[in-house]
């Protein structure tokens, strides 16, 4: 069973993947074989190197500084919700609601994310 702390760990190495933009930071949080769907956009990488490659091509989102909060809402099982809201200087502000299924070892298996832009 996952624990509260083994989400916000993951959470937190997340966040520090995104800040740092290192392959390696991106790497660590995904199984080999990990599924990153976003809503909206429709955004479906399969496999790590895909989820590598989506975030670094995104990295230009980060221009100007931003910030992101996150409350972990529940936990069944291996499966985790998460509400978080990031704010981009340069892009505005987005609501998310993730569901992440870590695996025993802390890695996630499958990432589903609703991201809902608010309007000024």
């Amino acid at each position: 069973m996952t624990t509260t702390k083994q989400v916000q760990g993951w959470i937190d190495s997340y966040v520090h993947a995104w800040n740092t933009a290192d392959p390696q930071d991106i790497a660590a949080l995904f199984t080999a074989d990990a599924e990153y769907h976003e809503q909206p956009f429709e955004t479906d990488w399969v496999g790590r190197e895909a989820i590598v490659a989506g975030w670094l091509s995104r990295q230009d989102w980060q221009a100007g500084g931003w910030s992101f909060e996150s409350e972990i809402l529940m936990i069944t099982g291996d499966t985790a919700a998460v509400s978080g809201v990031g704010v981009y200087k340069e892009l505005g502000t987005f609501e998310n609601l993730w569901v992440v299924t870590l695996t025993t070892g802390g890695r996630c298996s499958m990432f589903r994310m609703w991201n809902n832009e608010i309007q000024a």
